[in-house]
């Protein structure tokens, strides 16, 4: 089994929706499930500076999500690291749209632009921030969203950076529809 690449997760998913073998959905249930000293470890983990027993937890991690130790690759292994981080710590609910989910958290105009603007480090510094004001007001992002915008964003790949611009746009919609709705 090779890892799924930013398309073979998404190819078929135009809408981002659930699928039995995402590997998000694998990796949210692990988490739910883990012991408390895996999923402290995943909660506190730094993406960019794994120590070891981060790198034990987050590699039971993805392999419960099925992701096999032969395709892990460096370009992706701290980008996985940041989905089971923030899986850690928002948990995960793929029933609902992004955008709405970052209405219901009351999450402000102007983060949720400075997010959806911001590209590597940048982008990588903001997560988990919103991730800890998502978990403070009880709401669950959508990890198929989130997730594919993570192993797509800031890509070299011209496939893959177009897709990360349609995942923006396919989160800025429901949010600002949401957000319009709501006033």
């Amino acid at each position: 089994m090779t890892e799924p690449s930013v398309n073979s997760v998404a190819a078929d998913q135009a809408d981002v929706s659930p699928s039995r073998s995402s590997p998000y959905g694998a990796l949210a249930a692990y988490v739910q499930r883990a012991g408390p000293g895996d999923r402290a470890a995943l909660a506190r983990l730094n993406p960019d500076a794994l120590r070891p027993h981060e790198i034990a937890a987050l590699s039971r991690a993805l392999l419960s999500a099925g992701l096999q130790p032969e395709t892990w690759r460096p370009e992706t292994w701290p980008r996985w690291a940041l989905i089971a981080h923030g899986m850690a710590l928002a948990g995960h609910d793929g029933a609902g749209r992004l955008g709405r989910q970052l209405v219901q958290a009351g999450v402000a105009e102007s983060r949720v632009t400075r997010l959806l603007t911001a590209r590597g480090e940048a982008f990588r510094q903001l997560l988990p921030r919103l991730l800890r004001l998502l978990a403070s007001k009880g709401v669950q992002p959508n990890w198929f969203e989130l997730g594919e915008l993570i192993l797509n964003e800031d890509s070299s790949e011209r496939d893959e950076a177009l897709r990360a611009e349609q995942l923006r746009m396919r989160i800025a919609g429901p949010y600002f529809s949401a957000l319009a709705a709501k006033a």
